[in-house]
């Protein structure tokens, strides 16, 4: 059996593992990386860019089915080459792919230990049967993984997930998803606007990340016009049939329905891969789901010489958060026993669907939650429907809604679906993190016509609504909710 001693053991070599190594090895020379699976990201293998190259593909298609609606009729039928469509998004996945593993391929050959890493101890790690590590500091970034209800697995090969879509070399003729989150909805729709009939069901209402009652009912109704979509199914048996996969459920009237579908597509949520770290045998405090807690500012754990990075964290599992998590942990576990809090940027997510959908700064439910007593924020709205640039692209479909804080005139957050949401939502989340009025963001420059006029209008709107002024903000501190 092989031991190493070394300064810094990364579990993990995916965002969140590179980016730890990468920012440990600024600080000592002493730093191996762990990685059992085959080297590279979520991002780029299974999660946000192939799935991009496949709503890309569903949008040009979507392009001409809209161009009548403007008086420009394309001949003849549209013809979906799926193989065609499929050949590029794997493609251009294996090209995303390339550029990470090359930086993979930099990294020194001793720096890089292949296996599955286990806890012995809080400082020691078994990596398979090969190797054993001691290490001053470690850094956990093992990433997460889709989950499913254990009865599914009944469904055998008919049961996908994400990761499966991608390696399709044709798209079948019809899906269930269940899971009308982020993966569902962007997946759904795509394979939808690309010719495969989708039926999606949820629970419990919710769609996506959203919060805001307001802007869901909007983003269900919306999604639902165009294809069928149950944020609240009831599903009565699903069951194997051959190289089918038979559903019963109760539809949007109550009435019962019964389907056969080549796949059923769980998007039902993703658990941190710390199941296997054998975590018992370490002193670490955990949460509900077996996760270790972790100071977000500095991704320090209940043991002061191990931290933890991305997916893993349970914190937020988005790319960026993933990459910032990463440079805050490989820095502390570099710098050890020094330990500095990291720059936390304002949160940030976006579903990449038709509209799309945004959040950022804090959520409507956070806000209800912090101000319960007192109702000291307050809420502006718009919707894009009249919003005239967003008419004249024929894409005016969307509500935004916008929070600012009574007294002060602090922007808090937003939570929308609209044309463009992507952009939108960064213009507000950098608003967020200069911690921004109201009135200073109107004071910013908007053009004309553009789809930021909306928000323009959205926050005039809050702005004749908030309370301005000292005895305002002192009953709001004095709030016990807060």
């Amino acid at each position: 059996m092989k031991e190493l001693h070394v300064d810094v053991a990364v579990i993990g070599g995916g965002t969140a593992g590179l980016g730890a190594y990468r920012a440990a090895k600024l600080l000592t020379p002493s730093v191996v990386m762990i990685e059992g699976g085959p080297y590279g990201t979520t991002c780029a293998r299974v999660g946000c860019m192939p799935s991009k190259l496949l709503i890309a593909a569903a949008e040009a298609v979507h392009q001409i089915e809209r161009a009548p609606g403007f008086g420009i009729h394309p001949q003849g039928e549209i013809r979906i080459d799926s193989r065609e469509v499929m050949t590029r998004v794997k493609r251009e996945r294996d090209r995303f792919v390339g550029f990470v593993l090359e930086g993979v391929d930099s990294i020194p050959a001793h720096d890089k230990i292949s296996g599955y890493a286990r806890f012995i101890d809080d400082n020691t790690l078994q990596v398979d049967d090969h190797t054993r590590i001691v290490a001053q500091r470690i850094v956990i970034a093992t990433g997460s993984r889709p989950s499913w209800p254990a009865a599914w697995n009944d469904l055998g090969d008919r049961l996908i997930i994400n990761d499966d879509v991608f390696n399709w070399d044709d798209l079948p003729e019809s899906v269930a998803v269940f899971g009308p989150g982020v993966i569902g909805i962007e997946l759904g729709q795509a394979l939808h606007r690309l010719g495969v009939s989708v039926k999606m069901f949820g629970v419990g209402g919710a769609i996506g990340p959203l919060t805001d009652n307001r802007v869901r009912d909007y983003a269900s109704k919306t999604l639902g016009e165009e294809f069928y979509l149950d944020p609240n199914a009831k599903v009565e048996i699903m069951q194997r049939e051959g190289d089918k996969v038979f559903i019963r459920y109760q539809d949007l009237q109550g009435k019962p329905q019964e389907i056969l579908v080549d796949y059923v597509l769980a998007a039902t949520g993703r658990r941190p891969n710390v199941d296997n770290l054998s975590l018992e045998n370490t002193a670490l405090q955990r949460d509900a789901r077996g996760v270790p807690i972790a100071d977000r500012l500095t991704m320090q754990t209940s043991v002061p010489h191990i931290f933890i990075a991305g997916d893993a964290s349970n914190q937020l599992p988005l790319l960026h958060e993933a990459s910032d998590q990463a440079r805050i942990a490989g820095n502390n576990a570099g710098g050890y026993p020094e330990v500095t809090p990291g720059l936390r940027r304002s949160l940030i997510s976006v579903v990449f669907s038709d509209p799309q959908i945004a959040m950022v700064g804090s959520t409507y439910h956070e806000l209800t939650q912090k101000f319960s007593a007192c109702g000291c924020f307050d809420i502006g709205e718009v919707s894009f429907e009249n919003q005239g640039r967003s008419r004249v692209m024929l894409r005016n479909k969307g509500i935004l809604r916008v929070y600012g804080e009574q007294g002060t005139g602090k922007f808090l957050g937003a939570e929308m679906m609209g044309p463009d949401a992507e952009h939108l939502a960064h213009l507000l989340a950098w608003a967020h993190q200069q911690q921004m009025t109201v009135d200073q963001m109107l004071d910013m420059p908007f053009y004309h016509p553009v789809i930021e006029e909306g928000l323009r209008t959205a926050l005039r709107n809050l702005q004749s609504k908030l309370k301005i002024g000292d005895a305002e903000a002192e009953r709001c501190q004095c709030c016990p909710g807060d």
